[in-house]
């Protein structure tokens, strides 16, 4: 998840990834979920903008959401987030996401970096190894965190690209970049990848992790491909709401449901104070397929008449996102 600096004024925008996902399983829980700070909020709201979208785009909901919140401009699975990240490097920018291929019977999943325990030297080693490739094809490569490489380069124009958080943990079936407009950047970053697993495969990190049992870092994965538009984006970025991502892609609802308590007393808590003391404030809930915004408070007797009403149903929100 992207996630842009700050600002003074975030805190009366929260904005929730993976309020919500799409498996029977996290449905089924959905009904149970005690949230009395998410239900008396939405109370005092007024329901806003829906970005409609389906369980296919490249780019999530939450992602969708925070660009549209910060003024951020890009086409699904084009949306500049690292580019963003470098707003003095011009041009077309991604990231590359390390991680392990895990290779079934009848599918390839990808397992993230944040599963994998990678070591600085480690990345650095394989930064080394593949960066003579990405110099002959015009790309300056440098590592931004352990699991993640920032890469720049006239090769990227044109990328589209399907979210890391829309693959960790699933097949990759379905999600590989495509390039409609360069197909020759498509073309380009396949090869590259099918270099990488070769080099990684026979690389020295590899046999160390695999002496200490650990998975081995086989490939990676680019997101957040693009170019900034003129004039880097200025309004107030939102508070985003993380502590149900990482339950949320390892499919484990019932760690998903005690995180979504946690928040429902934290920073839900807090947006329903500020929304009752008379503060504007921005709730958008995001699922796997549609973002919903509320605004609020309510003024007048329509505020009043949502105070005497109660707390809205939780449930149905969140099971049509």
């Amino acid at each position: 998840m992207p996630t842009p600096p700050s600002s003074p004024e975030s805190a009366l925008h929260l904005l929730v990834p993976f309020a919500a996902a799409s498996d029977p399983a996290c449905q089924e829980r959905m009904t149970g979920l005690a949230l009395p700070n998410l239900g008396a909020l939405l109370a005092l709201l007024q329901a806003g903008e829906t970005l409609a979208g389906d369980d296919y785009s490249f780019s999530t909901p939450h992602e969708r959401a925070l660009a549209r919140a910060i003024g951020l401009e890009g086409e699904d699975g084009s949306l500049p987030w690292a580019a963003l990240a470098h707003p003095e490097i011009p041009g077309p920018q991604a990231w590359f996401h390390l991680c392990h291929f895990q290779v079934g019977m009848d599918q390839v999943q990808l397992v993230p970096a944040e599963q994998l325990d990678i070591q600085p030297d480690e990345s650095s080693a394989l930064m080394q190894a593949i960066e003579p490739l990405c110099r002959e094809d015009g790309l300056t490569l440098t590592m931004d965190s352990p699991g993640r490489w920032h890469v720049h380069g006239p090769a990227l124009a044109g990328l589209r690209c399907a979210s890391l958080d829309r693959v960790a943990g699933r097949s990759v079936d379905g999600w590989m970049a495509t390039s409609p407009t360069h197909p020759e950047a498509e073309r380009w970053l396949r090869r590259l990848q099918n270099e990488a697993q070769m080099l990684f495969y026979t690389h020295p990190v590899n046999d160390a992790r695999e002496a200490r049992r650990a998975m081995t870092l086989n490939g990676f994965w680019a997101d957040g491909a693009g170019s900034l538009s003129p004039g880097v984006p200025h309004q107030a970025v939102p508070e985003v709401a993380n502590q149900l991502r990482e339950p949320a892609l390892n499919a484990d609802w019932s760690s998903w449901s005690r995180a979504w308590t946690v928040l429902d007393a934290g920073p839900m808590a807090r947006l329903l104070d500020a929304a009752r003391a008379g503060h504007p404030v921005t709730l958008t809930l995001c699922g796997e397929r549609h973002a919903r915004t509320w605004h609020g408070p309510v003024a007048g007797l329509g505020g009043l008449w949502r105070r005497l009403r109660g707390p809205s149903p939780v449930a149905p929100i969140l099971q049509s996102l």
